[in-house]
């Protein structure tokens, strides 16, 4: 779904439900509606089947409090043909991260985001989430993540579609409503949750996209473009949910082009061009005197053009 994908994993009846939507959520399928899931890529399908049980929605799951590095890329690199789309990276995110992974268009920013959901697979190195291969579902199990672009189905209040991505991570009907009712309230869509998506604008969407990787408070969160469609006081809510997640511990990795906001919300950052890490480091570090972070994006930039 995605539209957006949380990931965590769920019981058989919950998928068989899933592929018939009408539903109670522990009942039997009433209607045959065409599924959410239908809409989506073949790999983002995937993602849904791999969602971790909260038994208190809220709880944090304590496997990721374990010294281990949230992300580790040794030596990645993906080709389609004859065109290597990311060559030869290496680098570490540690826990409660926030990274931003900058480029231009084409730069290998989203293939690199692709492969640490296993949508794609590297032509060589490795990826590791949580000290497990990114191969593996249990390593997405506490992810939230943001697509630059997702679709709601059209005939879908945007409170309906949050619940069915609750009930795809395990909660209990009376569960569920209670963390939906949590995460409209974070992302301001209180009162416009009972209309049909297809009234919605862009960044409304958006806004329920975020509320969906949201559920079941995951540990690690891939924003891809998060803030597209939004206005300024939406920019400004987005901002503050990451410095938020950021006390909390949550690791995030923003992809955006955005970056006088990236400078504001996030510690460290890459900077790719032409699928390699031109350079990786806090962003402080990386600031001469007086510059801005998009000062230092056209600097490095530049220098490779040239």
């Amino acid at each position: 779904m995605r539209f957006l994908l949380g990931i965590r994993v769920i019981q058989p009846l919950i998928i068989n439900l899933a592929c018939g939507i009408g539903i109670t959520i522990n009942g039997p399928v009433k209607t045959k509606k065409p599924s959410p899931l239908r809409l989506l890529p073949k790999g983002d399908k995937g993602i849904f089947l791999h969602r971790y049980h909260l038994d208190k929605p809220g709880d944090y799951p304590q496997p990721f409090d374990n010294g281990i590095d949230m992300i580790i890329l040794d030596s990645v690199s993906k080709c389609f043909g004859a065109v290597t789309a990311v060559d030869n990276v290496s680098y570490t995110i540690q826990k409660g991260e926030s990274f931003a992974l900058l480029g231009p268009n084409g730069a290998g920013k989203t293939t690199i985001v692709r492969m640490l959901l296993d949508f794609i697979k590297p032509s060589s190195g490795s990826i590791t989430i949580n000290g497990l291969l990114a191969s593996d579902p249990e390593s997405r199990k506490h992810i939230g993540y943001v697509a630059e672009q997702h679709m709601i189905p059209p005939y879908l209040p945007g409170f309906e579609y949050l619940l069915r991505h609750a009930s795809l991570i395990g909660l209990s009907r009376k569960a569920a409503e209670k963390e939906v009712d949590r995460v409209l309230e974070m992302v301001s869509m209180k009162g416009q949750e009972k209309k049909k998506s297809a009234a919605y604008s862009r960044g409304m969407k958006q806004r329920i996209g975020l509320g969906a990787a949201l559920l079941g408070q995951p540990k690690l969160l891939i924003l891809d473009e998060p803030v597209t469609g939004l206005d300024p006081i939406g920019i400004r809510d987005v901002r503050k949910i990451l410095e938020n997640l950021h006390d909390k511990g949550v690791t995030v990795i923003l992809n955006s082009h955005l970056l006088s906001e990236v400078e504001k919300t996030c510690e460290t950052a890459a900077i790719m061009y032409k699928g390699k890490i031109l350079v990786k480091d806090t962003i402080n570090s990386i600031l001469k005197d007086h510059e801005t972070l998009e000062d230092v994006f056209f600097r490095y930039i530049e220098h490779e053009i040239e």
